[in-house]
């Protein structure tokens, strides 16, 4: 750039502009010859919405309940030293089953199987997938970004072969349930301070993704994005079963450690 005086650009000497001039048209003229620039054509313009029946009374309550702040103390289960990773993840599930009997006692109780193969859970707290224990390996990851982890937590909802989702959190040294959410769940991760639950969709090709954020005036994981999107799977999928939500979503987490699942962009 020539310099300039007072804010105004200096003039340049003719010889100088006609030269100019003729490198900047040999120079479109070689893009020309490249195959270089080419118009595209008119830019379409940028519209505003179109807002539909603008007299349309709003409404007055949720349209329905999908568990959207969940922030509930866990009775009986210790925090030793407040360390969430010293917390028992099963005696997490097994207070929640204690907490609902209508769902988990007896035999016509819905998920009277989840009850019954507890007793096959350890007394260290280590689900086992491959085994008859009902809860799955715990991981820890800070979704609060305080810099401590949270505890992801998942069982088996039998024999509805549902999967139920947790996120625990430690308050004042209790330990405490900050996203609860249920249903055929066909992948779970965790990318930045988010959970992200995949579902299969009956419509092949597709997948519902949902994703849980941390909401600090909520104290909770709140549901953030609940998408329908293409898969890449060729189109197979398994068809879901009917669930109903639950009323009550960097480093790698870490079990014992597997390596961090791949983050999803966003959810169902």
């Amino acid at each position: 750039m020539l310099p300039s005086h007072r804010g105004h650009p200096a003039r340049v000497p003719a010889a100088l502009a006609l030269l100019l001039a003729t490198a900047a048209t040999g120079a479109l003229a070689a893009c020309g010859d490249t195959g270089g620039l080419e118009d595209a054509g008119a830019t379409a313009a940028a519209r505003d919405p179109a807002r539909l029946w603008p007299g349309l009374t709003p409404a007055s309550t949720p349209a329905y309940d999908i568990g959207e702040v969940e922030h509930a103390p866990v009775k009986g289960v210790a925090v030793p030293g407040g360390d969430i990773r010293r917390a028992d993840p099963v005696a997490a599930v097994r207070a929640e089953i204690a907490e609902h009997p209508q769902d988990y006692a007896g035999a016509k109780a819905r998920y009277h199987e989840t009850s019954e193969r507890m007793a096959d859970c350890g007394t260290d707290g280590a689900g086992d997938e491959r085994g008859g224990c009902p809860v799955l390996r715990p991981y820890y990851r800070d979704l609060t970004g305080d810099g401590r982890p949270e505890m992801t937590l998942g069982f088996r909802l039998l024999p509805d072969k549902l999967t139920a989702v947790r996120v625990y959190t430690v308050d004042k040294d209790r330990l405490v349930r900050v996203m609860s959410y249920e249903d055929a769940v066909s992948a779970v991760e965790l990318a930045g301070r988010t959970v992200i639950v995949r579902s299969p969709s009956e419509v092949a090709g597709y997948e519902y993704r949902l994703q849980w954020t941390w909401d600090a005036d909520q104290r909770a994981m709140l549901l953030t994005s609940d998408e329908m999107l293409r898969t890449d799977d060729g189109g197979q999928h398994t068809k879901r079963p009917s669930a109903a939500p639950s009323a009550s979503p960097s480093p790698s987490p870490s079990p014992s450690s597997p390596p961090s699942p791949s983050p999803s962009a966003s959810a169902r």
